[in-house]
């Protein structure tokens, strides 16, 4: 389990060292960020925090864990940092973090600053397979030698609180995502790394439907991950069955440079 503080953010210069963010309590301990899932799974990877927010050339690194290697939090889109991927992997080892909510427990307030008055378990439940929606636009960086893609399923806790401007689709807003426990890891290096950690068991020729099947995920993200493979030069296509296009999984061709 992680713990919750009240923090604020500062700013410091260290004699003869990088510009570095530091999370400080009120009393001037270094804890975690009470709203920040993002700077718990900074600390979940490295636990020294003058090993965090690091200049380094044109970019801001998240963190650099003992190896030196630069490790990357991402818990929004991927997409955001494709580019600053692929460049940093030309010159170093990279990790890139990316949490899925397997468990979400939703807490509801009525205002900003006023108490729970409600909490639940959201049904849904993200899964391995849910990275594709993300990876459909990350294949132009992962995979590469220098970069490892680490695929966390966590147990989140989402504050929620009525949104500014309610639509019919938009009723809240989420204030605070919290990490309670990360649950599961996969660490990939490659497509086939991720097409072992799925699981996944189809024909020597395959549609999207038996990828479905096979890789225990529903039509719309087979499809994607058909996509995904696809790009990453892992699978090809061969062929049609009525209007789906056949694939065949191309061995020894996975792709190693972006």
């Amino acid at each position: 389990m992680v713990s919750r503080y009240n923090v604020r953010f500062v700013f410091t210069r260290m004699p003869g060292k990088p510009i570095l963010r530091r999370n400080v309590s009120q009393n001037g301990i270094q804890q975690l960020m009470a709203n920040s899932l993002h700077d718990q799974l900074k600390l979940y990877y490295v636990e020294d925090e003058n090993r965090h927010e690091v200049d380094l050339g044109n970019y801001r690194i998240d963190a650099i864990d003992a190896d030196d290697r630069l490790i990357e939090v991402q818990c929004a889109s991927l997409l955001a940092i494709r580019d600053k991927i692929r460049d940093l992997t030309q010159t170093h080892q990279v990790v890139v973090v990316k949490p899925l909510a397997a468990r979400r427990k939703l807490l509801k307030k009525t205002r900003r600053n006023g108490k729970v008055v409600s909490s639940r378990y959201s049904p849904s439940r993200e899964t391995l397979a849910n990275v594709f929606e993300e990876l459909v636009h990350f294949t132009k960086a992962f995979p590469h030698p220098n970069l490892q893609l680490d695929v966390l399923l966590t147990e989140q806790e989402e504050i929620r609180v009525p949104a500014k401007q309610k639509t019919w689709r938009r009723k809240h807003s989420v204030q605070d995502r919290t990490l309670l426990e990360v649950v599961e890891t996969h660490s990939l290096r490659s497509a086939d790394d991720l097409w072992n950690a799925l699981k996944i068991e189809v024909p020597e020729v395959f549609t999207t439907a038996d990828l479905a099947t096979g890789g225990n995920m529903p039509r719309w993200l087979a499809q994607k991950a058909a996509y995904c493979f696809r790009e990453m030069h892992y699978i090809e296509s061969c062929g049609k069955q009525g209007n789906a296009i056949q694939y065949r999984r191309n061995e020894g061709s996975d792709r190693k440079a972006a």
